[in-house]
């Protein structure tokens, strides 16, 4: 298992400078001014509070990171915005139901490598109950969903009735409109 890697200059910069990089950071998502203006602001921040500053490559090094992740978050944005109108609630329970089996059927074939020990049992014993109570957190959204969507079609349905009677339309005739729309 690969741990959290070498720590870098920004990381090892005392608490009191915590609040700088933060800027930093915000400054280069906000994609307004060069890196070399803010890597140059950043260290006269960080002299002013006595504080070593951060060399050019280091600070390099962070922002190409900050832009691989925030392009890589940016990809994901569209891909989402693309699929989101047609993931109606019936569509979201059918793919986390998908996506659950799938993780079932991997969680049993890494039990079934050689090599896993207590630790890795342990973590796929957790990582199937979360797949069990994100199918089940999934059910219930669905099943809120449903519910709102009926309360609003019973609404909807309800005004135009009202309306209708206005109208001078017989409850009989209004009786089986609603037959035949299914609401009862």
């Amino acid at each position: 298992m690969a741990g959290r890697g070498r720590l870098s200059n920004l990381d090892l910069l005392p608490e009191e400078a915590r609040d700088d990089v933060l800027w930093a950071i915000g400054e280069l998502n906000k994609r307004e001014r060069t890196q070399s203006d803010i890597h140059f602001e950043l260290n006269d921040r960080l002299e002013a509070k006595g504080i070593e500053t951060i060399s050019r490559s280091a600070f390099n090094r962070k922002a190409m990171r900050l832009a691989k992740r925030s392009m890589q978050l940016e990809e994901r944005r569209h891909i989402y915005a693309g699929i989101a109108e047609r993931l109606t609630p019936e569509e979201i329970g059918n793919a986390d139901l998908v996506l659950g089996e799938f993780l079932k059927t991997l969680l049993d074939e890494l039990l079934d490598e050689d090599g896993i020990g207590t630790k890795g049992a342990m973590e796929l014993a957790r990582a199937y109950k979360d797949t069990i109570m994100a199918q089940r957190h999934s059910a219930e959204l669905r099943e809120k969903a449903e519910a709102q969507a009926n309360a609003k079609l019973k609404k909807a349905v309800s005004e135009v009735t009202d309306a209708v009677r206005k109208a001078g339309v017989s409850d009989e005739t209004m009786a089986e409109i609603n037959r035949r729309l299914g609401i009862t």
